[in-house]
């Protein structure tokens, strides 16, 4: 690829092991990869031949989850965590066809994020990308750039889409979540899609997202639902994906690539 020409290692880029971000990308059918990246994922779809189908899964359910939030929910501020690089139907591009004035703070720990979202993001006032880690939720709370377009006073959506089953346990995704949903007042929405325990499959790509990606922690729905504890989840609760409020048709059997992913989303009272 013509991009792997570039000098990517003054940019903190490590174009010898596959990342998240990047491997997100390969799955949605991007060009913002490498060869490390998409080798990784031809050993995932050995085991789950759907990969591909689930990424779109889990990029739908963002739009539909986000359309709820600026609409009905009436948010008008997103701290999107964990959030991967710049593809169709980002959360701001979402939000902002439902309200023009929302803004959104991007928030990803890979130096690639920050340099594509920088480019996509420049001429967008009301939206910023900026490079934390999410076990440093403090850090990121603290941060000039959140700070600059979040008011914590005032609701906000807390979107850890697709981001908390790269956190072991011993790193605290609980802690994390909890962290992030004590700094945020009443009306405030957590928005959670993440791997589920729910096939031998399942568990099988969990050894394999370990052995090679050194993340992807497949949690079990109850595990899943524990994030929202203390909060007001709201129906369907937490489903498959494509079982989440959906705009057309459902299987009437969801296949292993339909269950690979739960989500849902909850209000704080």
């Amino acid at each position: 690829m013509a991009q792997e020409r570039y000098d990517w290692a003054s940019l903190g880029i490590d174009v010898t092991k596959p990342s998240i971000a990047r491997a997100y990308d390969v799955v949605l059918n991007g060009k913002d990869n490498f060869e490390v990246d998409r080798g990784f994922v031809h050993e995932i779809v050995k085991i789950i031949p759907e990969i591909y189908d689930v990424a779109a899964y889990n990029r739908e359910i963002l739009g539909r989850g986000v359309r709820f939030l600026a609409g009905e929910a009436g948010l008008r501020q997103f701290l999107d965590l964990g959030s991967g690089l710049p593809t169709v139907q980002n959360t701001h591009q979402v939000a902002q066809a439902v309200a023009p004035d929302a803004r959104v703070v991007y928030v990803d720990n890979d130096p690639i994020v920050l340099a594509h979202g920088r480019a996509l993001l420049a001429e967008n006032a009301n939206t910023t990308v900026v490079t934390a880690d999410i076990r440093e939720p403090e850090e990121i709370l603290a941060h000039a750039e959140v700070r600059r377009l979040i008011d914590f006073d005032r609701p906000v959506g807390v979107m850890l889409v697709g981001i908390l089953h790269h956190l072991h346990d011993d790193e605290g995704p609980q802690r994390i979540v909890e962290t992030l949903m004590d700094a945020v007042p009443s009306g405030s929405h957590l928005f959670v899609t993440s791997f589920c325990a729910s096939s031998q499959e399942a568990v099988d790509a969990e050894r394999k997202y370990l052995s090679l990606l050194g993340t992807g922690r497949f949690r079990t729905p109850e595990e899943i639902t524990a994030y929202f504890d203390g909060l007001e989840l709201l129906e369907p609760g937490v489903v498959p994906l494509p079982l989440w409020r959906p705009e057309g048709d459902v299987p009437a059997e969801l296949t292993v690539g339909h269950r690979l992913m739960y989500g849902g989303i909850a209000r704080k009272p």
